[in-house]
């Protein structure tokens, strides 16, 4: 539906994950396993090995979850989600967290990411056009063939994968390791027991 009506109580969800507490509206994604979902982003934050001075793109970003565990460990951290409400959580969970070196930008990734990359090199803005690190979290379709040409583009000296389609990932990471990147972690996580998914978290290294 387009349209929600809270008919009694509060109108999002409360959670926390570690030591980040998210608000969560009610068109916004978010993950249903609380604890494995810690351990998912501990696994992301592990494969992207901050130093505190990188610059990072997330990409589908969401509520801002997998953000603002970056950003409490990078130089500045740029997310990437379509759908607006879910934006506007991802702002007011940097507040009530204190995180201030994430923004959020409204729209598809295979159109901002392009959008945003092709003006950094016009602005000689470095930050934004070639990032550290690029984390994306998509759904189960995967990343947009224009989206995976501007990652490749950025030349990030790595990239996280998260996926929770293996075929969509498997795809993905066809055209990734073709275009001059090195697969070199792969690890499981089972946000969904008892069931045939799983999510997948993959290190990506670009070759010199």
């Amino acid at each position: 539906g387009r349209e929600t009506l809270c008919l009694y109580g509060k109108d999002n969800i409360e959670d926390k994950i570690g030591e980040l507490s998210f608000s969560i509206s009610v068109p916004s994604f978010y993950q249903v396993n609380p604890l494995q979902t810690k351990v998912l982003y501990d696994k992301v934050l592990e494969f992207a090995n901050l130093t505190g001075k990188e610059t990072v793109w997330d990409l589908y970003c969401g509520i801002g979850t997998i953000s603002l565990f970056l950003a409490r460990k990078a130089k500045q951290v740029y997310g990437v989600e379509i759908v607006e409400a879910a934006i506007l959580d991802a702002k007011n969970n940097a507040k009530k967290n204190h995180i201030t070196n994430a923004d959020f930008f409204v729209g598809k990734a295979e159109e901002v990411l392009p959008a945003m990359y092709q003006n950094a090199l016009k602005n000689g803005n470095h930050q934004q056009s070639h990032p550290d690190v690029i984390v994306v979290d998509p759904p189960r379709k995967g990343c947009d063939r224009a989206c995976l040409e501007t990652m490749v583009a950025m030349q990030p000296e790595r990239m996280v994968y998260v996926s929770c389609d293996s075929a969509t990932l498997a795809r993905d990471l066809k055209y990734l390791t073709a275009n001059g990147y090195q697969l070199k972690k792969v690890q499981t996580v089972d946000q969904f027991p008892h069931t045939s998914h799983v999510e997948t978290v993959v290190l990506l290294q670009k070759v010199n």
